[in-house]
């Protein structure tokens, strides 16, 4: 329960800078990895796609999918963001 919480914690102090920091092709290539590893379904990456209209609506849909999920997801979420070199 306290690593949910830390983890969940950990991806509210980093919203803001991800928000600021991701441009369209990088949510494009996180959507095209959340996709892959399982942590958004088909549904979902068309949702922040086609539902939001600006690069920051985009990223805060995306962000705020992945925070309700449990632990493991938000872990592989974060680790896909450390990992991309083309990001912030």
């Amino acid at each position: 329960m306290i690593a949910c919480c830390v983890s969940g914690e950990r991806l509210k102090v980093v919203r803001t800078r991800l928000i600021e920091g991701l441009n369209a092709s990088v949510i494009r290539d996180l959507l095209d990895d959340m996709l892959h590893m399982n942590v958004l379904n088909d549904g979902e990456v068309e949702s922040v796609k086609e539902g939001q209209t600006c690069t920051k609506d985009k990223a805060s849909c995306l962000i705020d999918m992945v925070r309700k999920r449990g632990l493991h997801k938000r872990e592989t979420h974060l680790q896909t963001c450390r990992e991309g070199p083309r990001l912030i």
